[in-house]
């Protein structure tokens, strides 16, 4: 079991070391890990390179955890007692590969895309409930940084939910969540000193 765990972090790693908001950021002259948030996910993409950019990144971002756990599932250990644990350890390499991918000396996003993805594909029943929580949380607050730390949480409670008899999935799931708050944490200092950015605001491009 150690060994299948070993491999589906690995994979997710080096699936999760595909940074799309940097490689979008090339196509278009900026390197984004100098402006903004200086990160390469989603928001500072948004933020830096337009609507567009943001859209194309996030579902880049959603696709790189969505196809390794596939094939953890239908392929690699389709007939594994085990197979939707391994999907979760193959998830959490994606989103440490997003978060500290080796190609950009280990400074890449926050790894909130990357756990969207593992969420819809590991339960598809996740995404009427979550999609919600997200999108009122920063409709109401405008903080992005907001809804996606409420999304982290609420995954291993829905994990604790569907699957009460797995401790194991659980601790998984609230890896996830640790992730998201390790990256989040100037964010949350923002939030209490109220100088966060706000959903709207734009970075001025050099």
């Amino acid at each position: 079991m150690i060994v299948n765990i070993i491999i589906c972090l690995l994979l997710g790693y080096l699936f999760g070391c595909f940074s799309t908001g940097y490689l979008i950021g090339k196509i278009n002259k900026v390197d984004i890990t100098k402006y903004g948030s200086k990160n390469s996910g989603t928001t500072n993409a948004l933020r830096t390179l337009g609507a567009k950019a943001g859209l194309l990144t996030l579902l880049g971002d959603m696709i790189k955890a969505i196809i390794p756990i596939l094939l953890v599932k239908l392929a690699i250990y389709p007939d594994n007692d085990d197979v939707l644990l391994l999907a979760l350890y193959t998830g959490l390499g994606v989103v440490l590969g997003h978060n500290y991918p080796i190609f950009l000396k280990f400074r890449g996003g926050k790894g909130i895309a990357a756990t969207a993805g593992t969420m819809a594909v590991i339960d598809p029943l996740l995404i009427p409930f979550a999609l919600p929580i997200f999108v009122i949380s920063v409709a109401i607050t405008r903080y992005v940084s907001v809804g996606s730390l409420l999304i982290s949480i609420f995954f291993p409670i829905w994990i604790a939910i569907r699957h009460q008899e797995n401790i194991h999935m659980l601790l998984v799931a609230l890896a996830f969540t640790i992730l998201a708050f390790i990256k989040h944490s100037q964010n949350i200092k923002r939030i209490l000193n109220g100088t966060e950015n706000k959903l709207g605001q734009k970075v001025k491009i050099d």
